[in-house]
Formats: structure tokens, C-alpha cells, sequence
């Protein structure tokens, strides 16, 4: 992936998921929300959203934890999660961040779009 200079202005891993649940009860959350809907019925933004920062939250882990060809697999699926959130997205005009969905061109990163939007999902949630 190539760096996108908008990724500066979204916030760091360690600030996007500093108050986000642990990782296995997100895992609990996301394959329980797929498992709950009905065949056929399209998943909301909230699906793409957490199972996105999930699989970065992983791949970041992975990265840190082996080497670049172990953790790449994880790395692919976060940046594939990653995609189809900007996708959702840009198709129902929801971003409340700085960096906006597919306005740059294929092969850019958009786990920094996913740390943004994950950021005021939880804070917005937590103020509540």
C-alpha cells in the first residue's frame, strides 16, 4: 500500500483504540451480529465499522508480534475490511472525519479511514 498523506490526520492506532472493548468480545460482537441477520438482509454501517477496527486491531497485533510475511495475511484482510468500510461508506455518505472514503485511488491504505471513524463511533457512544 502506498502512504496517503491524508493518514496524518487521523489518529494513531494507540489513540483510535485506546477505549475500545478487547478483542475477543469484538469477535463475539461481529460473528454474533453476522450470525443474527436474516439471509439476504444487507449489514449496517456499525457491522463494517467494528469488524474493520477489529481486523486492524489484529493485523496491528500481528505486526508487532512476527514477521512482515507471517502477520501479511492479517494485514491483507484488515486492508480488505478496511476497503469495504470506505465503500459503505462512500455509497451512504456517512464519514465524520477529516479523511473521506475513495477519493484517492486504488492501492492506498484505508485502515487510517477506519482508526478515524472508529474513534467518533466510540466516542460518541461513550458520551451517551
Amino acid at each position: 500500500m502506498t502512504p496517503d498523506p491524508n493518514a496524518a490526520a487521523c489518529p494513531p492506532p494507540e489513540v483510535a483504540y485506546a477505549n475500545a472493548p478487547r478483542i475477543i468480545p469484538e469477535i463475539s460482537w461481529v460473528a454474533g451480529a453476522a450470525a443474527d441477520k436474516e439471509f439476504g438482509v444487507p449489514m449496517g454501517r456499525e457491522f463494517w465499522l467494528r469488524k474493520a477496527a477489529l481486523l486492524d486491531r489484529i493485523a496491528l497485533a500481528e505486526v508487532q508480534a512476527y514477521a512482515p510475511e507471517v502477520a501479511a495475511a492479517a494485514v491483507e484482510t484488515a486492508e480488505d475490511a478496511a476497503g469495504r468500510l470506505a465503500d459503505f461508506d462512500h455509497t451512504h455518505y456517512t464519514t465524520r472525519g477529516p479523511f473521506k472514503p475513495l477519493l484517492h485511488p486504488p492501492g492506498r491504505s484505508y485502515r487510517p479511514y477506519v482508526r478515524q471513524e472508529y474513534l467518533a463511533w466510540l466516542t460518541s457512544h461513550t458520551d451517551s
